[in-house]
């Protein structure tokens, strides 16, 4: 296979590395704002005087906002460049985590989360944008793999934080670290990142040339198989997400700081194989380590099914094999986004928020879905990782082949 010529220009006046990790912390948003208080599900229920379905709407609500902002903020930054639209976006994330801090009731808290959600959404959707503004797809791979080290440690760092506020202070704690979170970031988007758009690639924000640029983005098969596969892997592993403070603290009766070292191990096998991903793109390419990471995922879930169904095991006998497909995600979400959005250089973030959108659009149906359901044992978490993973190897077989 040949390989694309690869530009690796960063702007003057910021290091890769300084760049990466910017951009890792803008990606972050969304982990570190869903996995810190996961920890939190069960004071929530008793301080606002609620139950668990009712505390995993604010969850969804924050779904909903992220996937849905990504729209917008997408042409904002084909218009405006990528710093400006964040500048409103992380002042908005933390003014809206401060408002959860204050929530006196789970109906607003769940109001606040969706406020949150659309705050958090356009650093996720920029970062995208901005390696694709300076990078071809195959270095592309790498920096996404890249991104996912600063970014995995927030789902292995935040429920043990999350766990620790509990301890020392209650739960709203949780957000007024968050907020202090956002403010950071802002700080460092206006001292320290570049403005990476190309003038010539300024887009109009006129709404037929955006719903025309949506509509060219969701005919083009290779764009919608890759975000497709991307999305039902990122279902699956937030319905485990959703679902994982249950079968950890109420069936298996485990302490929040035991569930959430438990939690952090998936986690470090999804930023581990990212990392293995980073560096074995140059030998094999992006194509053939997502059709590794396609059936592991596979092959992880299949035997999680399996031992939830049958009882074997007990908290090994799921934690093994959860461990084991949520790290394939780190060979499959990396390649997918670098492929999807490789052809698409002039709309970059219109393509990356597309992508974004489709992506928690499933996260959020997967939330929901997991807080709908009465489990009473981890058979519906199982299935619906394994459902992800089914729906995404046929995409991957059956429509996206190089």
């Amino acid at each position: 296979m040949v390989r694309q010529p690869t530009v690796t220009h960063v702007p003057a006046g910021c290091r890769r590395v300084e760049l990466v990790v910017i951009l890792g912390l803008l990606t972050a948003f969304a982990p570190l704002s869903i996995d810190m208080y996961l920890p939190a599900f069960p004071t929530l229920t008793t301080a606002l005087e609620t139950d668990g379905t009712t505390v995993q709407l604010s969850l969804a609500s924050f779904f909903i906002a992220f996937a849905a902002g990504q729209v917008l903020f997408g042409p904002l930054s084909d218009r405006f460049g990528r710093r400006a639209p964040l500048f409103g976006s992380l002042l908005l994330y933390a003014v809206a985590s401060i408002g959860c801090a204050l929530a006196q009731s789970i109906e607003a808290l769940i109001v606040l989360r969706l406020l949150q959600g659309f705050g958090a959404c356009a650093g996720g959707v920029i970062s995208r944008a901005v390696v694709r503004d300076l990078f071809e797809r195959d270095e592309a791979a790498r920096i996404f793999s890249a991104l996912i080290l600063v970014m995995g440690a927030a789902p292995i760092f935040a429920p043990l934080l999350g766990g620790k506020l509990l301890i020392w202070a209650d739960w709203r704690a949780i957000f007024w670290f968050l907020s202090g979170v956002g403010l950071v970031c802002l700080a460092a988007v206006i001292w320290r990142m570049p403005e990476t758009q190309k003038v010539e690639h300024i887009q109009s924000l006129q709404p037929g040339r955006i719903v025309r640029t949506y509509v060219r983005l969701l005919c083009d098969v290779r764009f919608v198989a890759y975000a497709l596969i991307g999305a039902l892997s990122l279902g699956g592993l937030f319905a485990y997400v959703a679902g994982s403070p249950f079968v950890f603290i109420d069936l298996f009766g485990l302490a929040p700081d035991d569930y959430a070292v438990l939690f952090g191990l998936s986690a470090l096998g999804f930023v581990t194989a990212a990392q293995f991903n980073g560096r074995l793109i140059p030998r094999f390419g992006p194509a053939r380590l997502l059709s590794a990471g396609t059936t592991v995922y596979v092959l992880g879930s299949a035997v999680l099914v399996l031992v939830t169904t049958t009882g074997w095991g007990g908290v090994p006998g799921f934690v093994v094999p959860v461990v084991v497909a949520i790290s394939a995600l780190g060979l499959m979400l990396p390649n997918t986004s670098a492929m999807a959005l490789a052809h698409f250089p002039q709309v970059a973030g219109s393509a990356s928020a597309l992508l974004g959108c489709l992506q928690f659009t499933f996260a959020a149906i997967a939330t929901v879905l997991m807080g709908a359901i009465q489990a009473e044992s981890a058979v519906p978490v199982a299935s619906m990782i394994a459902g992800g993973a089914v729906l995404a190897a046929a995409v991957r077989w059956g429509v996206a082949k190089e």
